[in-house]
């Protein structure tokens, strides 16, 4: 097989959590650890930094992988669910991982995944530590997909842990509460390993210091120590809420520092004025263009939602236009309780199964206010945002990582 061949291959096989929903999610790590063990446990080879958390975890992740890679060092990149590539998912440096190791790495395993069934999501944590195995790294960063304590990265044996902060999303696979959400993430504290909360609330930190407890692991809460430079700067991730993922980001660069690795602080200054550049992120209140000015955030969930209406409330526009889709399993009520009635809605749905009608969504969201139209596309949506929209007015794109996906 060709390379679109082969990750055709894979969507269609493979129970794929982006189409197919919760039925896609394995809830061990069984079919993970035996694809390791198939490719001689690639993750052993390697050391890594591991990175949960409700939101944040993307943008914690990529500053984290411009950091050090600006400071000389090797750095892989993991991440999920990516926006236009496939590869997206993988890089070292930046450089997203090569379609022909793709293509031999499907050949290879082929033969098991009769056996073993895995997921999608299981076959690329596989296909991304076996890269990295290859490509003898100095440091990679991985991000969890899904909660934590059974998500198929939680087999690495990390040099540090960090979880950005706790919100509700996922409550059908993760719980209901934010004490039983956070013991999911809590799953990635590792025995002796130190470990970084970016954010916390009176009904998850007891979780974390509990689970700590038990771990012997050392324990750092970034929002405790306001780290001066973290608000010093020109930054390239835009957002006022970037602020507490870049403490996040500092004070894990003060342990890394504690465990050995060197940080120069003009490499590291001119890393997060440039992340974008150095890993290829995309989609966190990403400017689009101006006059009229468009910006695309794939927040998603009730907290993320509430940082970008925050964030809107900063920028200065005479008519608000709001490109929103949604999918089928997302608690959209309260979601519509925060959005602007002040705002034209564009109600669209993402080109994927799990995508929510637009129609319905229409319908929902003038129940609770929001005035709009339905479109047949995301792309009709955001056309009739752009025409009728003046040049002092704002576009917003989002409401899905799907539909954000489909504009940039």
């Amino acid at each position: 097989m060709n390379y679109k061949e082969t990750v055709e291959f894979l969507y269609a096989k493979l129970p794929y959590f982006t189409r197919d929903g919760k039925s896609a999610i394995k809830k061990d790590l069984t079919n993970t650890i035996k694809l390791c063990e198939i490719l001689n446990n690639p993750h052993l080879s390697f050391k890594s930094i591991h990175v949960a958390g409700t939101n944040g975890k993307g943008s914690v992740s990529n500053m984290l992988s411009a950091v050090l890679q600006n400071n000389g060092y090797k750095t892989g990149l993991y991440t999920s669910p990516h926006l236009k590539d496939f590869r997206e998912r993988v890089r070292i440096d930046g450089e997203m991982i090569t379609e022909e190791y793709v293509v031999d790495f499907v050949e290879r395993i082929k033969p098991h995944i009769e056996t073993i069934q895995p997921s999608f999501f299981e076959i690329t944590v596989a296909l991304c530590f076996d890269y990295f195995a290859h490509n003898k790294l100095d440091i990679a960063i991985i991000e969890t997909g899904l909660g934590g304590r059974l998500d198929s990265t939680n087999i690495i044996s990390p040099l540090l842990s960090i979880i950005t902060n706790i919100g509700f999303d996922h409550m059908d696979l993760l719980g209901n509460t934010l004490p039983l959400i956070a013991f999911e993430k809590a799953g990635i504290i590792k025995q002796n390993t130190p470990v970084v909360i970016g954010e916390t609330v009176p009904e998850t930190k007891p979780v974390f210091l509990q689970k700590a407890k038990e771990q012997n692991a050392k324990l750092y809460f970034a929002e405790d120590e306001i780290n001066p430079h973290s608000l010093d700067g020109t930054f390239d991730l835009n957002g006022d809420y970037q602020v507490k993922n870049r403490n996040t980001v500092f004070k894990s660069l003060e342990i890394l520092s504690q465990l050995g690795f060197h940080f120069d602080p003009i490499k590291t200054k001119e890393a997060l004025q440039n992340v974008k550049t150095l890993t290829g992120f995309r989609g966190r209140w990403d400017v689009l263009s101006q006059e009229p000015k468009i910006i695309a955030d794939t927040g998603h969930n009730f907290d993320g939602i509430k940082l970008i209406i925050n964030q809107l409330k900063s920028e200065n526009y005479h008519q608000l236009h709001m490109v929103i889709g949604m999918v089928k399993d997302k608690d959209r009520t309260p979601i519509f309780n925060l959005l602007p009635k002040e705002a034209i809605y564009y109600f669209c749905c993402p080109n994927i199964p799990r995508g929510l009608e637009s129609q319905l969504l229409e319908q929902e969201a003038k129940e609770l206010g929001l005035n709009g139209h339905s479109y047949p596309s995301v792309e009709a949506a955001l056309n009739s945002a752009k025409n009728k929209a003046q040049n002092t007015d704002l576009i917003f794109i989002g409401g899905s990582t799907f539909v954000v996906a489909e504009i940039i």
